[in-house]
């Protein structure tokens, strides 16, 4: 049966309702940078506080993916991102209001739990509506749109910090969530309608796996446990840059102003959405494999993220937004590890081994920037400033564990593109 006019108008609705609520999930997720010196002000916080606030998000949302993946394969993916997106809103607002760390801790905790499934639920749903062929583009094209929320949270979180305030800010971001939530409740599907589907949706054949089979099966792979561990080294590096650490470090090791920090930071942004695009059919019709496009993204990523060990306080400012750019750009060939993901195992579980993977992406982003800041904290401020010295101790983590990370990943098996 060919696929019917209405289930290709409405598979791309429901894709523009899940991208604008993943534009939130990544907002929040990396708009710490910008704003770290005022919250740290306002809190009175250290800078192990600081990566505390900042990792807590990314700790919750990295455990909360292992009970979310089977209700996803279970209830639908609808019903657990609508839920999910109550609990975003009220920890929005809540973080908006914060007068100590305790509170600004429980609100990030909230939106950690409520942005958790939103990738992996609306990747379950492009399961059913887009064929294994098309997943590794529109997963890539969802990760475009996602990280203009990333852009948000740089130049123009910026501006908008500077006119009203953090508060005011996050406030008015927290508002928009319950909108956008309410839109994703009404609008979307989790999958096409029976007699209407399409003949290249794979079938789900009988009940779902129960959760500890389901568990057994995914990590008893070794080459998931490889994809695991690159899974968790890329994403703590681009986090550790653009989600918390890179922002204090233009503006106190180089003494960029915030407006300045801001702009790197989107560069890093583009950079990302522009590779997000095409990374598809770089893997396609470049290296013609998953794998070795992952490969070849995280070793461009290894080299540009060495800078940051000592070499970038000597750089000319002109060659900073070409090399956050070029940052951005490897950052998005990580992107690879899910349609890795879709081939490796069939659809009745795909939602639990998406958020499984996903439980290693988070920790990296939570560890990392956790860990750096216990390492930059181990610094006396020199005139009020954290030292360069600092800086380039605590990125020497994030760097040594992807060199780790991809010597170990050269072992995995490589998916053949799109197939079965």
């Amino acid at each position: 049966m060919t696929e019917s006019r209405e289930n290709r108008r409405r598979r791309w609705i429901i894709f523009s309702v899940l991208a604008l609520i993943y534009i939130l999930v990544y907002f929040y997720r990396v708009s710490l940078a910008v704003v770290a010196g005022d919250i740290t002000r306002d809190l009175k916080l250290t800078p192990q506080q600081l990566g505390g606030l900042s990792g807590v998000l990314f700790y919750v949302y990295a455990v909360a993916q292992l009970p979310l993946g089977p209700m996803i394969d279970r209830i639908g993916s609808r019903k657990v991102i609508s839920g999910c997106g109550v609990l975003t809103a009220i920890g929005g607002i809540l973080f908006s209001q914060a007068e100590s760390l305790t509170v600004a801790m429980i609100a990030r905790i909230l939106i950690g739990i409520g942005t958790a499934s939103v990738l992996m639920a609306t990747f379950t749903i492009f399961s059913h509506w887009f064929s294994k062929q098309e997943f590794g583009r529109v997963s890539g094209f969802m990760v475009a749109v996602g990280n203009l929320g990333n852009l948000a949270a740089t130049a123009p979180l910026a501006l908008a910090v500077a006119a009203i305030g953090w508060r005011q800010s996050f406030l008015i971001i927290g508002i928009f969530q319950i909108a956008v939530t309410a839109l994703v409740f009404i609008m979307v599907r989790d999958r096409p309608n029976r007699d209407k589907e399409c003949d290249h949706h794979e079938p789900v054949s009988g009940k779902p796996s129960g959760m500890m089979a389901a568990w057994g099966e995914i990590f008893g792979k070794a080459d998931f446990l490889l994809l695991g561990m690159i899974a968790f080294a890329w994403y703590g590096n681009y986090l550790a840059l653009q989600g918390l650490w890179g922002g204090p470090y233009l503006m106190e090791a180089l003494h960029l102003s915030r407006e300045e920090t801001g702009k790197l930071l989107m560069f890093t942004s583009i950079g990302f959405i522009a590779g997000s695009m095409v990374i598809d059919s770089i893997a396609r019709k470049i290296f013609n494999s998953y794998k070795r496009t992952l490969l070849a993204g995280q070793l461009l990523l290894l080299i540009l993220m060495s800078v940051f060990i000592g070499p970038a306080d000597t750089l000319p400012q002109t060659l900073f937004i070409p090399l956050f750019f070029l940052i951005g750009f490897a950052v998005s060939s990580g992107v690879m590890i899910y349609p890795v993901i879709r081939v490796m195992f069939p659809v009745r579980i795909v939602g639990t081994a998406l958020t499984s993977l996903n439980f290693f992406v988070l920790m990296g982003a939570a560890v990392t920037q956790q860990l750096m800041g216990i390492i930059i904290g181990n610094y006396n401020k020199s005139a009020g400033l954290i030292p360069p010295e600092a800086f380039h101790a605590a990125f020497l983590l994030p760097v040594a564990t992807l060199a780790i990370a991809i010597v170990m990943f050269a072992f995995a098996k490589d998916y053949p593109l799109g197939e079965s």
